[in-house]
């Protein structure tokens, strides 16, 4: 069970989302942030929520400014921006069904869930999927455009094999994130998963990021896992360890 919404993101344009419900009464929401240049259709995004759905969760996930179907440039879909897309989608919720108790990031969505949970009393538990230990790892991946974005302002980079254009406010915002800094002090149970052989994100960004967290912390390893989960199987396993280990924290 899916339904299609739509809700106002942090700079005002329309975001889209998708909510999978239970089949009874929701145990728990949660809220799932995609990977860096992705979207709410990312087969693990999909299969993963799916999964939660099947084991009593509804979840809303949602595209970032100027990603999949909602409004706006990709510029202005950076790490700030993302971490308040977070806080308005939790509103949304809380107005419409219920405020979030669980959420789970991807990828950089990782990180902006670390991020966004300290302004969100409804959650009690966060988890991220190969997550790095600050956005900065991603700045890295825009280095061959640092020239251009700092003699003219914007330039246009090729991710995934797509072309996005980015400016040097999308840059700046990523290198000035501090994810470790608000993990201190979270004061929430969070789970790093990550797979050992990830090429994308190397597996010591869990360990920087498990070491800078206060309990209670977990760490999970995805064993042989790519870093998007493409195989169906990952993203079950992914999902059914969320679903087990969160309900030592979410209300019954």
């Amino acid at each position: 069970m899916a339904t299609a919404v739509t809700f106002p993101g942090m700079t005002g344009a329309t975001l889209a989302g998708r909510l999978d419900f239970p089949e009874g009464e929701p145990a728990a929401w949660a809220l799932f942030a995609h990977c860096f240049s992705c979207s709410k259709d990312l087969k693990a995004a999909v299969r993963i929520s799916r999964s939660l759905a099947e084991r009593g969760f509804a979840v809303l996930r949602f595209d970032f400014t100027g990603l999949g179907e909602s409004e706006g440039t990709f510029a202005e879909s950076h790490f700030s921006a993302n971490v308040g897309d977070l806080q308005a989608a939790a509103a949304w919720l809380a107005d419409a069904h219920e405020a979030p108790a669980l959420l789970v990031g991807h990828s950089l969505g990782g990180a902006a869930v670390l991020a966004a949970a300290h302004d969100l009393p409804s959650v009690r538990a966060v988890a991220t999927i190969g997550a790095p230990c600050g956005p900065s790892h991603t700045a890295r991946l825009l280095e061959e455009a640092r020239d251009r974005l700092e003699t003219e302002g914007e330039a246009v980079v090729t991710l995934a094999g797509r072309p996005f254009r980015i400016t040097r406010t999308f840059l700046e915002d990523l290198e000035e994130g501090r994810v470790t800094d608000r993990l201190a002090t979270l004061g929430r149970a969070v789970l790093f998963m990550h797979s050992p052989v990830d090429e994308t994100v190397g597996v010591e960004h869990a360990a920087t990021l498990f070491k800078a967290a206060r309990h209670a912390k977990s760490f999970i390893s995805l064993d042989d896992a790519d870093h998007l989960l493409t195989r169906p199987g990952d993203a079950e396993y992914a999902a059914a360890v969320l679903a087990a280990w969160s309900a030592r924290y979410l209300p019954a």
